[in-house]
């Protein structure tokens, strides 16, 4: 059975990547910071094995996939933090500490799984970036800067490791319905009014990000590699149709 390793796998969208996976029938493990937080989807998935630790420290990272008794099939870097705020009241501390998440974190994971994946000749890692670093706007502070440079060393690992055996992609999530999102999208009237703006005219479901991720880890998508999936109904590409004609 292929292993799915999945960061951030305790809430959220990585919950539903984990419940998604195993009903593909893939062996599940999720590294998260906190086991309480992730006790809902442990329970509801008993044999997905959990692993506590911080994706930016390689001690905890190193500890996890020793534990694991396998080489991951697939690595799934969603481990993230947001914090809306505009720049300039936004710390410097915190300012790193999103970075050190969303960014670093996803290298210092990649690099310790991919080593295991080219000794052993095979592998996929899919990489969670957002559009909010592909058309950002006010108030996201660095995780903007964190997924796009996300999305450049998704590229840069792609052509480095792929002749080695290992495939690198990325999936950027829209408005998702879900995630870290959900807070937002509680208020109807909200989900209505963005919703409204997509293409597609409704809000993402984590489903659709977690299918898209399992899509690019399966062999139907073994010729992709170093290829950021936009998953947001068209809404990137939609400027144009929302500035009036006359």
């Amino acid at each position: 059975m292929a292993l799915a390793f999945i960061t951030g796998g305790g809430t959220g969208l990585g919950a539903e990547m984990a419940r998604c996976a195993q009903a593909q029938g893939w062996d599940v493990a999720i590294l998260d910071l906190c086991r309480d937080a992730a006790r809902p989807i442990l329970d509801e998935l008993p044999d997905v094995r959990f692993f506590e630790g911080d994706v930016a420290r390689e001690d905890t990272v190193v500890s996890a996939l020793d534990g694991l008794g396998a080489v991951p099939d697939l690595l799934v870097n969603n481990a993230g933090i947001l914090k809306f705020g505009s720049l300039l009241e936004t710390s410097f501390d915190e300012f790193a500490r999103i970075l050190n998440v969303n960014l670093t974190g996803a290298v210092n994971v990649s690099r310790l799984v991919a080593a295991r994946m080219i000794a052993r000749g095979h592998g996929s890692i899919v990489n969670i970036t957002s559009t909010a670093g592909i058309a950002t706007s006010p108030g996201v502070n660095a995780y903007a800067g964190a997924k796009r440079g996300l999305a450049a060393m998704t590229e840069m690992m792609a052509q480095e490791w792929g002749p080695l055996g290992v495939r690198v992609n990325s999936v950027a999530p829209g408005m998702i319905q879900g995630g870290m999102s959900r807070s937002i999208y509680a208020d109807r009237a909200v989900a209505d009014r963005r919703a409204s703006a997509v293409p597609s005219r409704r809000l993402g479901a984590e489903a659709d990000i977690a299918n898209a991720v399992l899509w690019l880890a399966s062999e139907e998508a073994s010729y992709i590699n170093g290829h950021e999936l936009v998953v947001d109904g068209g809404l990137t590409k939609a400027t144009m149709s929302m500035i009036p004609r006359d």
